[in-house]
């Protein structure tokens, strides 16, 4: 399986932000998308989520059965700044999304079984969402792509202001599903991109390329990357 991008433009008030964007991520790996604050990696992630729509080009899903366009419920959205109902518990808005998307999921865990995956404690799963920290909210987002395993998961920045031992349980969590999906792992931070990612992608004058694997372990690699991100755009 595949996420293809054909020629994706996009502009602002007659501002270029994405420029010809032409590119292929496959199943199976964790890319970092590399690039400095106000690249357009944002932009890129509302498009691929239908959230704004591009000026030209395409995005589509290749499958053993063909290619078709990219739909909604193909796609998990981890936002930097969570999106949650505050006026609901944590346990509450679980159930709620399970059974909406009943028909899509298999029956293979309870909610109770999801919470400990992401080890939030019993107590807490009973308290409303608006009373959890930024590292509990992150958490309550993955559980959505846990559930539905779409096959694509977009994060945009969601490590950020984690202390270092959720950091670590989410890292640990998406090296073990990335088998199943494509994983796409917003970032500006590049020790992250190295540590966590299969590959790094980079965001550059409105474009993506991919970087050389055989970089990462090259003395010059950090001034690679600076070179190629040395121009900068508005998000």
């Amino acid at each position: 399986m595949k996420l293809k991008l054909e020629n994706i433009q996009k502009s602002f008030d007659n501002k270029e932000v994405l420029k010809d964007i032409t590119f292929e991520f496959e199943k199976g790996k964790i890319y970092a998308l590399l690039g400095r604050n106000g690249a357009g990696k944002t932009t890129l992630f509302n498009i691929l989520a239908d959230e704004i729509r591009e000026d030209s080009g395409s995005v589509s899903l290749v499958e053993e059965t063909g290619m078709r366009s990219l739909e909604i419920e193909d796609l998990s959205y981890v936002y930097s700044s969570p999106v949650l109902p505050d006026f609901l518990t944590g346990y509450e808005f679980i159930r709620f999304f399970m059974d909406i998307n009943k028909d899509k999921i298999a029956p293979e865990k309870t909610i109770d079984d999801y919470f400990d995956l992401i080890k939030i404690d019993r107590e807490d799963r009973h308290r409303l969402i608006k009373g959890y920290s930024h590292g509990m909210k992150n958490k309550v987002q993955m559980l959505l792509f846990l559930i539905a395993k779409p096959p694509v998961i977009l994060l945009d920045e969601p490590l950020t202001s984690l202390d270092v031992v959720v950091a670590l349980e989410i890292k640990r969590l998406l090296r073990s599903i990335r088998e199943d999906h494509i994983i796409i792992f917003s970032t500006h931070i590049l020790q992250l991109a190295t540590d966590l990612c299969d590959e790094i992608v980079i965001l550059s004058e409105g474009k993506l390329s991919l970087l050389d694997h055989d970089m990462l372990s090259d003395a010059d690699f950090e001034e690679e990357i600076m070179t190629r991100l040395k121009e900068g755009t508005n998000d």
